[in-house]
């Protein structure tokens, strides 16, 4: 019997983790995060979640704790998330969450509180055991969150657990269900927990940040129309681009933040050959060659070559990645690293 500590958001996956671990034997004791302090509507950690998230442990008997990162939270994913935009990048603030507080900051904790190990309800799995420890994908495909654990280390691996990683998303409801969790039929939380959906991306930044117009223009770089707020635009947008009624040109195809300047094109124009990477994370040592990539949560990854400059040549030609965005490298279904799209990408 291990000593487990369960990281509850609310949801019916971490709900079904600590429920399953429960009906090991083993002593669990459930915490959900308080993340965000200012006004929300979605994502996770809200108030109504730690109320889920406590009557669940309630419902399997299991002690539960609220810890507060709201200053680490700010700090390494709010921020950054400001800061991203006004540099011209598109962050992705659950990647830097799980990054500085799940899995960094909780884990920490974790060990100082004496547990065995720290669960979640991510749909991942595990390959081999203690420091040779790996990620794969989820057994749901549809589900799988192992590109948002990208950053993982075979060492932090040895210490978690994931138990729904092995079942579909069915398989887990229903189980929820049998055991009759309120959390049985709670919809998926898929959004940024601190934008919310009456106020929005624009009003956040605007209340931190001064916003800037930009201007539209073609590969000449002759100027084909204009955008409200530059800060707002990433690679591939087409809502919000005053063109003037050239549908022609419709994709933010480049952002260019000290001149100001959105390049635009058609679809063809949105493609690359390649994509310029920062920030590596491995799971063992660096690597060059073969990879499948993906360049987004629920992404389809395709093959292309990584080489040691840190650039990916894609086998064919593929949608730009925004700058700021990540790209998660796989050998079938087993994770071997990722990094970030570096501003300056190729043309």
């Amino acid at each position: 019997m291990s000593k487990i500590l369960v990281a509850m958001s609310g949801g019916v996956d971490s709900s079904v983790t600590a429920a399953l671990l429960k009906s090991e034997g083993h002593e669990i004791t459930g915490v959900t995060l308080k993340l965000w302090g200012g006004e929300q509507d979605k994502g996770c950690c809200s108030v109504s979640d730690v109320d889920d998230a406590r009557r669940v442990a309630q419902q399997l008997d299991i002690d539960h704790f609220v810890f507060n990162y709201g200053e680490q939270f700010d700090k390494h994913v709010v921020q950054p998330y400001v800061d991203s935009h006004v540099a011209g990048m598109t962050p992705n603030p659950c990647i830097e969450c799980n990054r500085h507080i799940k899995f960094d900051a909780l884990v920490e904790r974790s060990h100082r509180l004496g547990f065995d190990a720290l669960a979640t309800g991510h749909h991942v799995r595990l390959s081999g055991v203690n420091e040779g420890a790996r990620l794969r994908r989820g057994a749901d495909i549809g589900k799988d969150q192992s590109y948002v654990l990208y950053m993982l280390s075979s060492k932090d691996l040895a210490y978690l657990r994931f138990p729904v990683g092995d079942l579909s998303k069915e398989a887990v409801r229903k189980y929820a269900t049998e055991l009759g969790l309120r959390t049985a039929d709670k919809p998926d939380s898929q959004d940024v927990c601190f934008i919310t959906a009456d106020n929005g991306r624009e009003k956040f930044l605007a209340e931190r940040v001064e916003l800037h117009p930009g201007s539209l223009v073609d590969a000449d770089g002759k100027v084909v129309g204009s955008v409200e707020a530059i800060e707002l635009v990433t690679v591939g947008q087409r809502k919000g681009l005053d063109l003037g009624g050239n549908s022609g040109r419709s994709y933010a195809v480049s952002v260019d933040m000290p001149s100001r300047k959105v390049r635009v094109g058609d679809a063809s124009e949105l493609k690359s050959d390649a994509v310029l990477l920062t920030d590596f994370s491995w799971a063992e040592e660096p690597f060059s060659g073969k990879v499948l990539a993906q360049t987004s949560a629920h992404g389809k990854p395709a093959s292309g070559w990584l080489d040691a400059t840190g650039t990916l040549t894609w086998d064919s030609k593929r949608q730009r990645v925004a700058a700021g965005q990540a790209v998660v490298f796989y050998h079938d279904d087993l994770v071997i690293g990722g990094a970030i799209a570096k501003q300056g990408a190729l043309p």
